[in-house]
């Protein structure tokens, strides 16, 4: 499976990629994670860094049950319940994906299912077929 990332310092910049070619492999379409509750079940209400760090590692553990890792991820689309929340959402996933970023959406949206929520990302990945 062959994976392209295309984009520039501005791309870079904001930990994204406009476009991603993959050629072979197969899809993994992950539905959408939050970060409400840490591994041992605690709420983090309100703690929007830890919520964020916990909805890449939800991510990552759903991937993994189909071969799969955060470095698989081909495009996401992020939905935020405060805008003032987006750079600190950038600085993170620079932090976690490093490089090689999916293409992605940066939506604020007026609120999710559970209010205590506040961010959810729904990503699409590819693996070795």
């Amino acid at each position: 499976m062959q994976r392209t990332h295309f984009g520039g310092p501005f791309e870079a910049e904001r930990a994204y990629s406009p476009v991603v070619k993959t050629v072979g492999g197969a899809h993994l379409w992950v539905a959408g994670q939050t970060g409400l509750r840490d591994d041992a079940g605690k709420f983090l209400t309100g703690d929007f860094e830890a919520q964020t760090r916990q909805c890449f590692k939800n991510i990552g553990a759903q991937l993994a049950k189909a071969g799969g890792t955060l470095a698989d991820l081909v495009t996401m689309t992020v939905f935020i319940n405060d805008a003032r929340n987006g750079p600190k959402f950038l600085e993170l996933r620079k932090e976690i994906l490093k490089k090689d970023f999916p293409a992605s959406a940066l939506i604020t949206v007026v609120g999710f299912a559970d209010p205590r929520i506040l961010i959810e990302i729904q990503s699409v990945a590819v693996v070795e077929g």
